[in-house]
């Protein structure tokens, strides 16, 4: 019903988060996003699952970001069609082999010979730049890595696409994997048996039908996940009850599955459930589990992320958890997002707190966009087939802040199944446990269909699928050590990580002092003593939380410079108003955003609120203001200086202000918003006559 509302919704900003759910133009997914974009003044897709740089995939998600510029098929392969050669280029120096400048410059002559790169390429000044620097014979090692780094950026796409890879950031810490096999029981080897010949026979009369494949498959998978999530997900087939967000948690693909097939092979489904209904209840992989998280609780940090492909397999491990009393919570796709974190804030409490979760049970979809580096330890009690989506699974805890210089991995592998030998011939052997492989994504994209052509041919003989899935694997481990050679080269160059200080550098310019949440609150501060014109403190309490104080008379002064700002439905404006002309005098405010993010009820004084906005228009300054001011820095010399700060305009489709300073001497200028941080007021100062100000309006001017 979403897309035929009329008229569309209009949307300033709209942001998709996992948006590589959306790669298949057939879903209704990906007509529901389409539909936000097209009715959007501006799109941010947000993704760290890695699409293939001219690909069908990348195809789709450009095409929903920029239909202006990707048009078609044609127009898409037509942009493309440079990037190959650039591709070449970059590995050419990241190598450094002999005569490596040469031949980096003839592949950027063939990009510039395409059709795209006669017409936007060639002519470019970042090209002539890259192209000029590949003929400098004195290039050294840190120069190559800087101008690797500028032909990377001439990939067509850069433009619309930045991609920070996990090599561009460095190892957050030392994986430690670990391997617990378990053994069927003669009378579950027999049901798993039993089941692939059910399966197979499936197959044979429906001729391989995709949807029928792809049913077969979760059931098999099921199966080696855990054989008591079998019957209810056989029941839930026959009933019709799984919905699309599971099944896309089962599979690798973000297919809408039609289930009209169903009523064909009712009566084998249930000839399945039939098998399921003989199985006793003695389970030693669920025996194994318990025991490892039993060790695991004796520790101080005891907190446990465990992973599972199955919404049944989680449902029957919360079932052993409580029965060992474990403090758990359970997340998948269906759990409301306001439950999921909820669920994050409890996972991390420390253990002796009553609140505190030990342990999260999750689905790949129910734990996207929650980050757990206080957690070290990572149980996957089934695998993806899929080397990326484990990877992910390992990023939840393997991250920026994690606390522990190691991180567990325990992984559960039943032997006797498919996902065993793709375990040991493939995914083990690739390294994905061991450390990041994620900047491997074509690679890895190409393993991951081949597993699922070998894994889902139900002709071959296991001899057969255990040589296939060997000779893949080893093809694959030598383009990823080719690739991780290469990457470690570069970034041992002595002993700095050149890509991850850039990194840094592009987080720091992206960030403003004064638009900190320090800034903000003494902003608040100074807007409150003056507007209300009182001697006491408006704004309680040292750490994260505050406490706003305002008396009845003092709220209706601020409503009063409330009704000054342009009117705005936004629900944090509604809610601010409706407190000032409310009879509460406190409010639980805060200026930080992860403070913000623990406590959801708590109002968030972000750049943006009301309140903010109405002491930037009070405090706002439209004459020259003067100030003597001192600091103590070892950045420049002792001395004084004469400075001045204008504030540019620049007029587009929104207002954008820029802080300029000018200083005398001039190398002052890239300092001096840096040393006025910690500047304080010089009383004993005088202020210099009008020609020092003319000479700062000269620099200025020019």
């Amino acid at each position: 019903g979403l897309i035929h509302l009329e008229p569309p919704p209009k949307f300033d900003l709209v942001i998709v988060d996992e948006a590589h759910h959306i790669r298949n133009s057939a879903t209704y997914l990906h007509q529901g996003v389409r539909y936000f974009c097209d009715n959007a003044q501006a799109v941010l897709f947000l993704t760290a699952t890695p699409v293939q740089l001219g690909s069908e995939d990348l195809f789709t998600l450009l095409k929903v970001l920029r239909p202006d510029l990707v048009i078609d098929q044609a127009s898409f392969s037509q942009m493309a069609a440079p990037n190959g050669y650039v591709n070449a280029a970059v590995r050419l120096c990241r190598a450094a082999k002999d005569g490596w400048q040469l031949e980096a410059r003839l592949m950027l002559d063939s990009a510039a010979h395409t059709e795209w790169g006669r017409l936007f390429l060639r002519e470019a000044p970042e090209f002539q730049n890259a192209y000029d620097r590949l003929q400098d014979e004195a290039l050294d090692d840190a120069g190559r890595v800087a101008l690797t780094r500028s032909i990377e950026e001439l990939y067509t796409f850069s433009p619309l696409i930045n991609r920070t890879r996990r090599r561009d950031i460095g190892e957050f810490t030392t994986r430690k994997p670990e391997t617990v096999t378990v053994e069927f029981t003669p009378a579950q080897h027999k049901l798993h048996d039993d089941l692939l010949d059910v399966i197979a026979r499936i197959l044979t009369y429906c001729h391989g039908q995709q949807n029928v494949k792809f049913m077969m498959t979760t059931i098999r998978r099921q199966a080696a996940s855990c054989l008591y999530g079998l019957a209810p997900l056989l029941r839930d087939i026959l009933t019709g009850k799984l919905n699309q967000l599971e099944l896309m948690e089962a599979g690798d693909g973000d297919l809408d599955s039609d289930m009209g097939f169903v009523d064909l092979i009712r009566a084998d489904i249930e000839d399945l459930l039939e098998l399921t209904n003989t199985l006793d209840r003695y389970d030693p992989k669920v025996e194994a589990f318990v025991r490892v998280l039993t060790d695991k609780d004796k520790l101080d940090n005891n907190k446990a992320l465990v992973f599972s492909t199955f919404r049944h397999t989680l449902a029957y491990l919360a079932e052993h958890v409580e029965r060992a009393e474990m403090r758990y919570g359970l997340v998948h796709g269906d759990v409301p997002d306001e439950v999921r974190t909820e669920l994050r804030r409890r996972f991390g409490l420390p253990k002796e707190n009553a609140d505190a979760l030990d342990i999260l049970l999750s689905s790949e979809v129910g734990c996207e966009g929650l980050d757990f580096q206080y957690c070290d330890f990572l149980i996957n009690y089934d695998l993806p087939w899929n080397p990326m989506r484990i990877e992910q699974r390992i990023g939840r805890i393997d991250r920026y802040g994690q606390k522990s210089e190691a991180v567990a991995i325990v992984n559960f592998v039943t032997h006797g199944t498919v996902d065993a030998d793709i375990y040991d011939r493939c995914l083990w052997r690739i390294g994905v446990f061991q450390h990041s492989v994620g900047g491997n994504e074509e690679i890895l994209g190409k393993i991951t269909q081949e597993i699922h052509n070998i894994a889902e041919r139900f002709d071959l003989t296991p001899a057969e699928r255990d040589s296939q899935l060997r000779q893949l694997a080893d093809n694959g481990i030598r383009q990823i050590t080719e690739e991780q050679e290469l990457e470690s080269k570069q970034a041992e160059l002595f002993g700095l990580n050149l890509p991850a200080q850039s990194w840094r550098q592009e987080i720091e310019a992206a960030e403003s002092h004064w638009l900190s949440p320090a800034a903000l609150q003494r902003c608040i501060v100074l807007y409150l003593a003056k507007r209300l014109n009182r001697e006491q403190e408006y704004l309680l309490g040292e750490r994260g939380l505050k406490t706003l104080r305002l008396s009845q008379e003092a709220r209706t002064e601020l409503l009063e410079d409330f009704k000054r700002l342009p009117r705005s439905n936004e629900p944090v404006a509604r809610e601010w108003e409706r407190w000032l002309r409310g009879g509460q005098p406190i409010l639980s405010v805060t200026f930080d955003q992860a403070t913000a993010a623990e406590n959801p009820k708590v109002i968030h004084v972000s750049v943006t609120h009301p309140l903010v906005r109405q002491a930037a228009h009070h405090l706002r300054l439209d004459e020259v203001a003067y100030a003597t001011l001192k600091v103590q820095s070892t950045e420049a010399t002792p001395g004084d200086y004469y400075f001045g700060v204008y504030r540019w305009q620049n007029q587009g489709v929104k207002l954008d202000e820029t802080l300029v300073p000018v200083a005398s001497p001039p190398d002052l200028e890239e300092k001096l918003l840096t040393l006025l941080q910690t500047a304080t007021t010089d009383e004993d100062a005088v202020l210099p006559d009008n020609a020092v100000f003319d000479a700062l309006d000269a620099r200025h001017h020019s």
